[in-house]
Protein backbone atom coordinates (compact mmCIF):
# COMPACT_ATOMS: atom_id res chain seq x y z
CA UNK A 1 0.00 0.00 0.00
CA UNK A 2 1.37 3.42 -0.88
CA UNK A 3 2.54 5.40 2.08
CA UNK A 4 0.27 8.33 2.89
CA UNK A 5 -2.74 7.17 0.90
CA UNK A 6 -5.71 4.90 1.44
CA UNK A 7 -7.80 3.83 -1.55
CA UNK A 8 -6.28 6.61 -3.64
CA UNK A 9 -6.96 9.34 -1.07
CA UNK A 10 -4.66 11.03 1.37
CA UNK A 11 -4.84 9.92 4.99
CA UNK A 12 -6.12 13.37 6.00
CA UNK A 13 -8.97 13.12 3.47
CA UNK A 14 -9.90 9.66 4.77
CA UNK A 15 -9.94 10.96 8.35
CA UNK A 16 -12.28 13.77 7.27
CA UNK A 17 -14.48 11.25 5.44
CA UNK A 18 -14.65 9.15 8.61
CA UNK A 19 -15.79 12.18 10.61
CA UNK A 20 -18.40 13.06 7.98
CA UNK A 21 -19.72 9.49 7.76
CA UNK A 22 -18.58 8.63 4.22
CA UNK A 23 -15.98 6.03 5.24
CA UNK A 24 -16.22 3.47 8.03
CA UNK A 25 -13.40 1.60 9.70
CA UNK A 26 -13.71 -2.06 10.52
CA UNK A 27 -11.16 -4.83 11.03
CA UNK A 28 -11.51 -6.02 7.42
CA UNK A 29 -10.60 -2.58 6.05
CA UNK A 30 -7.72 -2.27 8.51
CA UNK A 31 -6.37 -5.70 7.56
CA UNK A 32 -4.54 -4.24 4.54
CA UNK A 33 -2.86 -1.40 6.47
CA UNK A 34 0.81 -1.37 7.36
CA UNK A 35 2.02 0.00 10.74
CA UNK A 36 2.91 3.42 9.28
CA UNK A 37 -0.59 3.83 7.86
CA UNK A 38 -2.05 2.91 11.26
CA UNK A 39 0.06 5.60 12.93
CA UNK A 40 -0.68 8.32 10.39
CA UNK A 41 -4.42 7.57 10.34
CA UNK A 42 -4.52 7.61 14.15
CA UNK A 43 -2.73 10.98 14.17
CA UNK A 44 -5.07 12.49 11.56
CA UNK A 45 -8.22 11.25 13.30
CA UNK A 46 -7.01 12.70 16.61
CA UNK A 47 -6.28 15.98 14.81
CA UNK A 48 -9.82 16.11 13.39
CA UNK A 49 -11.20 15.32 16.85
CA UNK A 50 -9.32 18.27 18.36
CA UNK A 51 -10.57 20.53 15.55
CA UNK A 52 -14.20 19.49 16.03
CA UNK A 53 -13.98 19.97 19.80
CA UNK A 54 -12.29 23.34 19.29
CA UNK A 55 -15.09 24.76 17.16
CA UNK A 56 -17.48 27.19 18.78
CA UNK A 57 -20.37 25.32 20.36
CA UNK A 58 -23.73 26.18 18.72
CA UNK A 59 -25.78 27.21 21.74
CA UNK A 60 -29.37 27.24 20.45
CA UNK A 61 -29.15 25.42 17.11
CA UNK A 62 -30.20 21.84 17.82
CA UNK A 63 -29.44 20.63 14.29
CA UNK A 64 -25.83 21.83 14.48
CA UNK A 65 -25.45 20.38 17.98
CA UNK A 66 -26.66 17.05 16.65
CA UNK A 67 -24.29 17.18 13.67
CA UNK A 68 -21.34 18.01 15.93
CA UNK A 69 -22.19 15.17 18.30
CA UNK A 70 -22.57 12.71 15.41
CA UNK A 71 -19.14 13.70 14.06
CA UNK A 72 -17.61 13.19 17.52
CA UNK A 73 -19.35 9.83 17.86
CA UNK A 74 -18.07 8.63 14.47
CA UNK A 75 -14.55 9.79 15.33
CA UNK A 76 -14.68 8.05 18.70
CA UNK A 77 -15.91 4.75 17.29
CA UNK A 78 -13.26 4.85 14.54
CA UNK A 79 -10.56 5.44 17.15
CA UNK A 80 -11.79 2.52 19.24
CA UNK A 81 -11.73 0.16 16.25
CA UNK A 82 -8.35 1.45 15.10
CA UNK A 83 -6.74 1.18 18.54
CA UNK A 84 -8.17 -2.29 19.17
CA UNK A 85 -6.99 -3.63 15.83
CA UNK A 86 -3.57 -2.03 16.34
CA UNK A 87 -3.32 -3.69 19.75
CA UNK A 88 -4.20 -7.07 18.22
CA UNK A 89 -1.56 -6.62 15.52
CA UNK A 90 0.96 -5.27 18.07
CA UNK A 91 1.31 -1.89 16.36
CA UNK A 92 2.46 0.88 18.69
CA UNK A 93 0.45 4.07 18.12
Amino acid sequence: MAEGSIRGKSVAAVAKDIADGYFFLNPLVLKKFDPETFKSLHFQIRKIQVDVRGEKFPQHDTLKIRQRNMRLQRIHSALIVLEHTARERKVML
